[in-house]
């Protein structure tokens, strides 16, 4: 009779634990690497114990470099900044451009409490007009203030995505046509690459005078201001999701094509099963490409349109040419930026719940 060794048997447990945990890591790497937090994966194995040494290397080049990167551009800007003059004086610093972003948050706070005094006493005063019977006096009256720097922030991000999911609705369909179609890909190639180059500049005026002929009248679901700046968008970044869907989809594999037509699918059946799932990784590139285009479009559309997002502000600032002026459109620019790279983000996040391409 053999003797089992306790040892053993819990040297056998502990090593099974320790690979499950590690196949859990495994899985929350991939969340790390959406998320932009790919340091943490190897991080963790290093303080479990699992090759140190080489584990803080990635360390250093996952969130060390980047960091170094970062405060050398600081330091550089910081040294660099006040040797440049203007009209309005010394370019701003990290230290200006900081003072001015907690100022901007600060008054961003007087907004929301000046907004929210405000429609308390519009609720008090239609309270009291009521218990008095005089409810047909009762109305709702708009903040008049303006708005704050977190709400031109939330008119902007509302406006880009109103305009990319008009073009992602236009421009899917369209590339799935194309991509099938050999003769719809011939009619569409010549306009696309006729009107894929145009600037929002020049769409501008156009958009600008077709939304006033068709919303003539004042008090619309939307602002005119808001529709040119949204019509731009959608009108400059449509493209690169038509582009890559027509390719993705025309990049289907021919066995499963002739498959489809053995089992006699129908063309929504062969669309909804066959052609997206296989044309997807290519149609969130695109997908990704056009908010990316779409961002950068709507400053320059808000500044012309006086939409009152991130544009607006920046063209306020620029007209208005104070000593704070440059700092303050600086944070705008950074705000833009780090908006920008979250956007990116939000699309990835999708992109890896919906496709299983292993090169994203």
């Amino acid at each position: 009779m053999t003797a089992v060794d306790p040892t053993a048997i819990e040297a056998g447990h502990k090593e099974a634990r320790r690979a499950r945990w590690f196949a859990r890591l495994g899985v929350a790497d991939r969340w790390f690497q959406v998320l932009g937090l790919a340091w943490l994966t190897p991080l963790i194995k290093a303080a479990a114990g699992d090759n140190p040494r080489a584990q803080m290397r990635d360390v250093w080049r996952l969130l060390g470099v980047p960091l170094l990167a970062i405060a050398g551009f600081l330091a550089l800007w910081a040294a660099l900044a006040p040797q440049v003059q203007t009209s309005l004086g010394a370019i701003p610093g990290p230290g200006q451009v900081w003072t001015e972003a907690v100022g901007l948050h600060e008054d961003a706070v007087r907004t929301a409490e000046k907004k929210a005094r405000f429609e308390e006493q519009v609720a008090l005063r239609n309270e009291r007009l009521v218990e008095q019977g005089r409810a047909d006096e009762v109305k709702e009256i708009a903040f008049t203030g303006s708005p704050s720097y977190y709400d031109q922030i939330g008119t902007s991000i509302m406006t880009v995505f109103f305009g990319f999911l008009v073009a992602s609705a236009v421009a899917i369909p369209l590339g799935i046509m194309a991509g099938l179609s050999a003769t719809a890909n011939a009619a569409l190639n010549p306009l696309i690459q006729i009107f894929k180059p145009v600037s929002p500049l020049a769409w501008l005026p156009i958009v600008t005078m077709v939304v006033s002929a068709v919303s003539a009248a004042e008090g619309g679901l939307f602002a005119k201001s808001f529709l040119v700046s949204a019509i731009t968008v959608t009108l400059c970044s449509l493209w690169p999701t038509l582009i890559n869907t027509a390719l993705g989809v025309a990049q289907v594999d021919r066995d499963l094509v002739n498959v489809s037509k053995v089992l006699k699918m129908s063309p929504r059946a062969k669309i909804t099963k066959l052609v997206l799932p296989s044309a997807l990784p290519l149609i969130f590139t695109g997908l990704r490409l056009s908010l990316g285009v779409g961002w950068m479009v709507l400053i320059a559309a808000e500044m012309l349109a006086q939409n009152p997002g991130l544009g607006k502000f920046v063209w306020d600032e620029f007209q208005n040419g104070s000593s704070s002026s440059l700092a303050r459109i600086i944070v705008a620019v950074l705000t833009i930026g780090i908006i920008g790279f979250l956007l990116d983000r939000v699309m990835f996040a999708l992109q890896s719940l919906f496709t299983y391409a292993p090169n994203r």
